[in-house]
């Protein structure tokens, strides 16, 4: 006798009003749908990168309330009443780059592009905290997502450039790395 997944699982459904992105945004979703999912296919937030789906590699990771989490873990559900932020919400105009975006194109901090949405709001939560960090605490800080491109020293040097232009310093030699 086989089961069907609605039968198996059911097929709660709730309305979530989340702040996306600047906005507020109300719709009716599945209680099994992922917060990937619901960015993804019910706003299209495509930033958001689905990896491995186990909250392994970080791709998918969004700021909830201003801290990095991995999409893939959570349920929309959770996000009802929280704020996200994707990559998208760093220009106001799609033409124009953010510091930090710059930054990763000066520093040549991607390659495939893949955990690129992932590394640049991390580095923005980084660059929030107000501590100026070594390479190494860089290192640590953007750990938890996988690059299978770079070798990350050039991903370091786009979040030291990053945090030098947001706090109106001039890098010098076009990287503000090179800190131990």
């Amino acid at each position: 006798m086989t089961t069907s997944t609605a039968a198996k699982y059911g097929t709660a459904r709730r309305t979530v009003t989340m702040h996306v992105n600047g906005r507020d945004v109300t719709r009716e979703v599945s209680t099994r749908t992922t917060l990937a999912d619901f960015l993804r296919d019910e706003l299209d937030l495509v930033s958001v990168h689905l990896g491995c789906e186990h909250g392994e590699c970080g791709c998918c990771n969004v700021l909830f309330d201003g801290h990095s989490v991995r999409s893939c873990l959570m349920l929309a559900v959770q996000g009802d009443g929280h704020t996200v932020e994707t990559v998208e919400s760093l220009s106001v105009d799609p033409t124009e780059l953010h510091p930090i975006q710059e930054s990763f194109a000066e520093e040549q901090g991607l390659q495939c592009g893949f955990c690129t949405p992932a590394m640049v709001l991390r580095t923005k939560e980084i660059i929030e905290t107000g501590h100026e960090m070594t390479d190494a605490e860089v290192r640590h800080e953007i750990s938890g997502i996988l690059c299978r491109c770079t070798g990350y020293q050039n991903i370091v040097n786009a979040v030291q450039s990053a945090g030098a232009k947001l706090r109106g310093e001039a890098a010098a030699d076009g990287a503000a790395g090179g800190r131990s």
